[in-house]
């Protein structure tokens, strides 16, 4: 009995902490908008409030939960703590997709690029499985390792591409993630990935023997190619959704994920929460961030996870070589 209550109070301090740093973004930007005006329906800044805040924050939540729980379903479908979709080049297959839609349909709506992205995407993250699964030596740095030396080389494939057909700069506006632009009426596709997290949640039981291994989950009767397939589609459609509708979320997979684990175990299914809740909670502070540091300039979310996900990782590596 005390230990659920413990729980219970531990998520109450979570809801608390979420829901008072989403509620003061709302009031933070160029615009001046308060309280007061919300409450009387001043037309100007209620307008504001319901068209660019509101719709800004549900992104951001969305995304930021989104990437966490794709993060964690890599790490245990490849055994590997330090494998996201930004390591294992993920991000740099859905940047080329995107490109090769903005290239084939210039008029496209954005599901056709979140679909052209997904194709691209999925098959590029089974191609780094498929690398990874002819490594004999399954050191945990090394793995990383070639997820980014392949999404270096897709990412310059990219490049090369967008100079041939001079779409540099629409390519270039993918590469770092920005809230700044999320309207009402363009960010509603990211709602799509609210399913996929409810998919993993069913199938956090299989992820987690998954993450067994692949003799291990065979032996106890987990079809185990087949929740990989699961985890690879859910990875990659969320990747390609935050793309089209968002950028570039760096390392939001990748950390996030670690600090849960390390505080609360490898099953997936007791962390899921967590994960999604402390993704949501970083994204959203790192958004805000970005419209304080320069104000009244903003600066991208991409930059500030960035050199924060960066230097968390290292951290990782650090304390990874200490403890092996």
């Amino acid at each position: 009995m005390r230990i659920l209550s413990k729980i219970f109070a531990a998520r109450v301090w979570q809801w608390i902490l979420l829901l008072s740093a989403a509620v003061g973004s709302l009031f933070i930007g160029v615009a001046d908008v308060s309280l007061w005006d919300i409450l009387f329906a001043d037309s100007e800044r209620l307008g504001i409030f319901l068209v660019s805040r509101v719709p800004r924050l549900c992104s951001v939540l969305v995304a930021g939960s989104s990437l966490a729980i794709s993060g964690l379903i890599m790490q245990r479908i490849t055994r590997n703590r330090f494998v996201s979709p930004t390591t294992a080049g993920t991000m740099e297959w859905c940047r080329l997709g995107v490109m090769a839609a903005i290239i084939a349909f210039p008029d496209a709506p954005a599901i056709l690029r979140v679909f052209v992205a997904f194709a691209v995407s999925l098959f590029g993250t089974s191609l780094f499985l498929t690398f990874v699964s002819r490594i004999e030596a399954r050191s945990i740095v090394v793995v990383p390792l070639v997820g980014m030396m392949l999404g270096g080389v897709v990412n310059a494939a990219s490049t090369f591409f967008a100079y041939q057909y001079d779409v540099v700069q629409n390519v270039a506006s993918w590469l770092q993630g920005n809230f700044s632009l999320i309207i009402y009426g363009n960010y509603e596709l990211l709602y799509l990935s609210v399913p996929f997290m409810i998919a993993a949640y069913l199938y956090a039981d299989n992820f987690t023997i998954a993450g067994m291994g692949k003799g291990a989950a065979t032996s106890l009767g987990l079809n185990h190619a087949g929740v990989v397939r699961v985890g690879l589609v859910i990875v990659s459609l969320v990747s390609s959704i935050t793309i089209v509708e968002a950028g570039n979320i760096p390392f939001v997979g990748l950390i996030v994920p670690n600090i849960v684990s390390m505080f609360k175990g490898d099953n997936v299914k007791n962390i899921l929460f967590d994960t999604a809740w402390l993704g949501a909670f970083l994204v959203l502070l790192c958004d805000v961030a970005g419209r304080l540091v320069l104000f009244p300039y903003e600066v991208p979310i991409g930059v500030i996870l960035s050199v924060i996900g960066s230097a968390v990782f290292l951290a990782l590596l650090l304390r990874g070589k200490r403890h092996a």
